[in-house]
């Protein structure tokens, strides 16, 4: 698990650790319960479909530039998957998707989410019109998949730990781990997702830990 750690003397960070026993309602941008989720035997627990694109999401705010991340999920029936996404400042104003992290039942992919003002930029979301408030663009950068056996119902530990341009991820300790340099992830994180297709079964999460990520120098 992340530990707590020191940050920056100029930096603000909002730390969380969320271990549901009992929840705390601030940590969330939406109420809880409600039709998809609510707090069973100590996790928070989302099941069921929305009906839409989309399954059910879970949004907790966050506040800090270099974090590290940690939380623990487990699939309760078979099939589905989760997406992690971490949320932050585009550069030009607005806050939009970083990082997704996509646990698929056989693999692991990592989708970053750039922004540019150019509207002919290659890797520009071509269905997706520039933000409102900042008039960028988003950026899709899919990357190749990781293959591992998540077909399980069992619980695992996500962490990702930014330091300025880099990204630090590991699931299960190093069951797998993967390290991103990209400008964008520079930027202050404004907060989490959890989308979970986890079907009526649904899918458990616990222990979210939010804090300052480690210095380098290990001080």
């Amino acid at each position: 698990m992340v530990v707590p750690l020191l940050a920056a003397a100029d930096e603000k960070v909002r730390e969380i650790h969320e271990t549901f026993e009992p929840i705390d309602l601030k940590q969330f941008l939406h109420p809880i319960p409600n039709k998809y989720t609510e707090v069973r035997n100590g996790v928070l627990w989302t099941r069921g479909t929305t009906g839409t694109a989309y399954p059910p999401m879970v949004f907790m705010p966050v506040e800090g530039k270099d974090l590290a991340i940690s939380f623990r999920y487990r699939h309760l029936g078979e099939g589905g998957w989760l997406w992690f996404f971490v949320d932050g400042d585009d550069g030009f104003g607005s806050v939009d998707h970083l990082l997704r992290i996509k646990l698929l039942r056989d693999r692991i992919q990592l989708e970053v989410d750039g922004h540019s003002r150019d509207a002919d930029h290659p890797m520009r979301q071509k269905r997706r019109e520039a933000d409102p408030v900042s008039k960028a663009y988003r950026l899709n950068e899919l990357l190749p998949p990781s293959k591992i056996d998540l077909s399980k119902s069992e619980w695992h530990t996500v962490t990702a730990e930014f330091h300025g341009e880099e990204v630090v991820m590991t699931l299960d300790g190093m069951k797998w781990t993967e390290t991103l340099k990209r400008p964008d992830f520079n930027a202050v994180k404004r907060k989490l997702l959890f989308m979970q297709n986890g079907g009526d079964a649904g899918i458990e999460i616990d222990d979210v830990h939010v804090t300052a990520a480690k210095d380098r120098a290990g001080t």
